[in-house]
């Protein structure tokens, strides 16, 4: 297996370009194009300037700047991608216009060269549907800002290649960053089992909780933001869309209802940072309430239950769920550290609570996972 390999990046938005960087500074040579020559024509000024950031602020060497741009070709179409060994196309998210991507690529690189898709959403199975070579796609979702987020999930389908797999998972880790193996499952690990995380917050809010009262919670939890905070980070909008992507790939159970409150946020135009106004920002925060470990008990509880209910589908371990939430969210512990923090009885005892109480039509949403119970 080749030490350094030849990387292709195909997008050069936000993300391809901050793909490019991790794997360029890391001593790799890559290559990359945009479609659109406006992208391509400023890549390398984009990038130096980010590096150039890094320099000033005493956290890159000039030399280690200069190095990764050297590294950095961007090409004005794919034909140039034909000596990479694995590409990672970071292109809008429609399935037509990857797998349109995937079957261009097909013609111009090596047969066993990886095609990677840093898609959050979509099937990886598909996305390498009408591939003759449908073995050599897998997903390697980066988070963003790629250089600065250590979590890469890394998804094979039913059929990728073992071998692939392998080597995405060693280039991939040479670039400096943690790998987590997860199902080609609606969400992956992190998109997936965080959507408890705002759901129950919302849940809480319909019952008349105030958003403030309840981040504090959660912030004398050990979380870094609370809920409404960090949908304000996120926006409300990107939010709703993702929450509402899970609720459809899911057969819309209930444990993914998109609730009211985001909707008519949404449709408020009070989408968080970005407009200036969301939930809580830029309020001053809340103090915690007093029944501020009760709040915690209760969006914990469904964190765990999701995760077991992902375990169960197979394609990760615990240890990778946990791992993945607390690099992919900065949360101060994974799922199954808080079963253990709390309980199994505890988190059951929550769960049945939580069902009791809930409209008919949410009374799902609080059904344990099997898995739960059982172990």
């Amino acid at each position: 297996m080749t030490d350094r390999p030849t990387i292709g990046v195909v997008g050069l938005g936000t993300m391809g370009l901050g793909i490019a960087q991790v794997f360029a500074q890391a001593g790799f040579p890559v290559i990359a194009t945009d479609a659109h020559a406006p992208a391509r024509n400023s890549a390398k000024a984009r990038l130096a300037e980010a590096l150039q950031a890094r320099v000033s602020a005493g956290k890159l060497d000039q030399a280690e700047c200069d190095a990764t741009l050297s590294r950095l070709a961007v090409a004005g179409d794919l034909t140039a991608l034909a000596p990479c060994q694995m590409v990672i196309e970071a292109i809008v998210e429609k399935i037509e216009a990857k797998q349109d991507l995937f079957s261009a690529l097909e013609g111009i690189v090596a047969p066993d060269a990886i095609l990677a898709t840093n898609t959050s959403s979509l099937p990886i199975h598909a996305v390498a549907k009408g591939l003759n070579r449908p073995d050599r796609a897998l997903a390697l979702h980066f988070f963003n800002p790629p250089p600065a987020m250590k979590l890469v999930e890394l998804a094979p389908h039913q059929d990728t290649n073992p071998d692939a797999t392998a080597r995405a998972k060693t280039w991939t880790e040479a670039a400096g960053k943690t790998v987590i193996l997860c199902p080609d499952r609606p969400g992956f690990i992190v998109n997936r089992c965080a959507r408890p995380y705002y759901g129950e917050a919302l849940a809480c809010l319909a019952e008349g909780r105030s958003a403030g009262e309840i981040d504090a919670a959660m912030v004398a939890a050990g979380y870094r933001l609370g809920p409404f905070a960090l949908i304000d980070l996120i926006g409300a909008d990107i939010n709703l869309a993702a929450t509402e992507g899970m609720y459809r790939a899911m057969g819309q159970h209930p444990r993914y209802h998109p609730f009211g409150a985001l909707k008519a946020q949404v449709a408020s135009g009070n989408l968080g940072r970005k407009t200036g106004r969301g939930f809580t920002f830029p309020d001053a925060p809340t103090a915690p309430p007093k029944d501020a470990e009760a709040i915690a008990l209760r969006i914990e509880a469904t964190l765990v239950n999701e995760a077991h209910w992902l375990l169960a589908e197979g394609g990760t371990t615990p240890e990778g769920i946990d791992t993945a939430m607390r690099l992919g969210l900065n949360f101060p512990r994974g799922p199954f550290e808080a079963l253990a923090r709390h309980g199994k009885a505890a988190i059951l005892g929550e769960l049945v609570r939580l069902r009791a109480a809930a409209p008919p039509a949410l009374k799902p949403r609080y059904d344990p996972a099997p898995l739960l119970e059982a172990t």
